[in-house]
């Protein structure tokens, strides 16, 4: 049985739960590519996340990119990554 996870949202809205295995790959490619980039818009992380799986030959079921919007919406709500900006917003590791 897979194990899930209960994701959390900045805005304290109702969130989704999600297999751990998929949130687990998701977040470490998310926060290797905020570590090794900076600061990057939604379009480059969903890029760069989508190119490390490939790279790692990871099959992924499902959408990468709504699955990595709720990761990145939970690590914002914990407060491991934050918003730069406003128009166009981007995202940086917390420091």
């Amino acid at each position: 049985m897979e194990q899930k996870i209960k994701l959390k949202h900045p805005a304290g809205k109702k969130a989704v739960s999600m297999d751990k295995d998929k949130y687990d790959t998701l977040k470490t490619a998310l926060l290797n590519q905020l570590k090794a980039n900076g600061e990057v818009s939604h379009a480059e992380l969903l890029s760069a996340v989508s190119k490390d799986l490939q790279t790692r030959n990871i099959k992924f079921a499902g959408s990468v990119a709504w699955h990595m919007e709720w990761v990145k919406l939970d690590l914002e709500a914990r407060k491991e990554i934050r918003r730069v900006g406003e128009s166009p917003v981007r995202f940086a590791a917390a420091k």
